[in-house]
This record gives structure tokens, sequence and C-alpha cells, in this order.
């Protein structure tokens, strides 16, 4: 039986991660060449913002800029430039998430894009059932603001974008999630008592997957392991750096500096060790259901 720290088959790169990928070879050819990101942006009539963006992986890439690029630093080998504009063309493909992005900013496209493609997610949850576990109820209930009965179309698109999301959990390449969530979530019936625990039982079925471990900080515990709910991806391409995501009302963080990621992960050990364990955790989650 696989355990949840052994490897699996990597996910399939979904065009958010084949820009962070194209960026950071492009940012890696301009250093090898020892050019100037402003010399680099001036190649392709752009600013060096511009540039920068394009190297994290923010934007789109036009074949005629990362082309000329490519002259610039030196690589004139066909077939290495065909391999990177190839890689273009892939990572201007649009997501199965396009068709809701009139119901989603931007900050969290990217994010959908992201967690697609992560090969291990860790979520720290204090309020709600993360969202890649909730049930399609109590993920109408959040939607709604509590008031499913005056939900309206792209409330119902809103759940069912929500539902897509969760199918990562169960492909071949599912990655390995590992959740932390405070009891008071098991206690907070957003729906209602029904809602609450038939999202219990769900969480129950969830938790017997090879790849799913959920962990519940008790009452006592409660409140030291971190300020506020956060996000840590990360992915199995050399190219790419852990990403924590940290969602706020005006929009998301993205993290990716080493101390950064530091900080969040050891919070996340912090957790780990203050969190009930998994079978421990499960007990938890049956007296609450029963306690509905």
């Amino acid at each position: 039986m696989t355990t949840f720290d052994e490897p699996q088959t990597e996910p399939p790169l979904g065009p958010t991660v084949r820009r962070l990928i194209l960026g950071t070879q492009l940012r890696r050819l301009r250093e090898r060449a020892e050019i100037s990101r402003a010399d680099a942006a001036y190649q392709i009539r752009g600013s060096e913002s511009k540039l920068s963006r394009m190297e994290s992986g923010r934007v789109g890439f036009k074949e005629r800029d990362v082309a000329d690029l490519l002259t610039m630093y030196g690589v004139l080998e066909q077939a290495e430039r065909d391999k990177v504009l190839d890689l273009v063309a892939q990572s201007n493909v649009q997501g199965w998430w396009h068709a809701y992005s009139d119901l989603m900013p931007k900050w969290f496209e990217d994010y959908v894009g992201l967690e697609e493609s992560a090969s291990q997610i860790k979520a720290y949850e204090l309020q709600f059932v993360p969202g890649l576990l909730q049930t399609e109820d109590y993920a109408l209930a959040i939607a709604s603001r509590g008031r499913p009965e005056n939900a309206n179309r792209d409330t119902e698109r809103k759940v069912h974008l929500r539902m897509q999301r969760q199918k990562i959990l169960l492909g071949r390449n599912a990655p390995k999630l590992w959740v932390v969530i405070d009891e008071s979530v098991l206690y907070r019936r957003l729906g209602g008592a029904k809602v609450l625990r038939t999202q219990i039982e769900h969480l129950l079925e969830l938790t017997n997957l090879p790849n799913i471990r959920l962990q519940v900080v008790p009452y006592q515990t409660s409140g030291y392991g971190a300020e506020g709910p956060f996000t840590l991806l990360r992915f199995g391409e050399a190219e790419l750096s852990d990403i924590v995501y940290v969602e706020h009302l005006a929009g998301a963080l993205y993290l990716e500096k080493p101390e950064e990621i530091e900080i969040y992960s050891r919070a996340l050990d912090r957790l780990a060790v203050e969190a009930e364990t998994p079978a421990a955790s499960r007990r938890i989650l049956l007296n609450a259901r029963e306690e509905l």
C-alpha cells in the first residue's frame, strides 16, 4: 500500500506551471549569458518590468519575444530552440478553468493552475473545511453565504468549479494532500446540521485514501500554530521552488523566497505536532458526527 511519503507519478503539467518553468529557463539562460535584465528587455522592445514578469512566469509569452531572447542568449541550435518554443505554445493553452474566468479574480485563477500541477499540497484551515475536501452542499452554503435557497446561476457555477478542482485527488497522478484543520471547523454548522454531518462523513471517506492525510488541532492547542490559513504547494519539477499561497480580502500572496518558505514550513511542522495524529483525528471526526 502506498504511504503518504512515498513518491508517486507526477501530475501532468498545466499551462500555469509551464509558464513558470519557461520563465525560470529564460532567466537562467540570461544569467548564463551575463546579460542584464534591462538589456534583454530592450531586445524585445519592452520594459524591465515586463521581462521580470516573464521570468517569474506571471504573464503569457509571445513566440517572437522568446525567439529574440534565445538569439541574444546564444541559443542557436535549432533543436534546443524548438524545445523552448514548443514550451511557449504549451504555456499559452487555456486551462479547463478558463470557462469560469468570469467568476474568478486573476489571482485565484493562477492558484487553480498551480494546484492542478502540484505533486504535494499542504494546507492549514481554521474556519472552513478546505475546498478540495468540501461536499457540494457545504460548498454551496459557503458560496451563498448561508442562503442556498437564494443561489443564482453564478453561485452554482462557483460550486461546480470547486467540484471540478477536486478531481485531481482521485486521478492516477493524484497529489499527496496533507490538511490540518482546527477542531472548531467540525462544529461550525454551515448549511445546518445535516450538511455538516454529511461533510464529516465525506472527510471520513476521503481519509481512507492513501494520498490524503488529515489532522485536527484540538481546542486546547488551537491558535498557536499559525495566525491564519495558508497552503504550501510543492512540484515535482526541479526548476520550480515551493510556493506558499495566502489569501486575504483584497487578493492573495504568492510567496517563493526561501526564507518565506522556511517560515511556513516550520509552522506546518508545529501544527503537525500540536494536532492529533491522523488516527486520533478520525476519532474526533467520529465524535463530532455523533454529536450532530
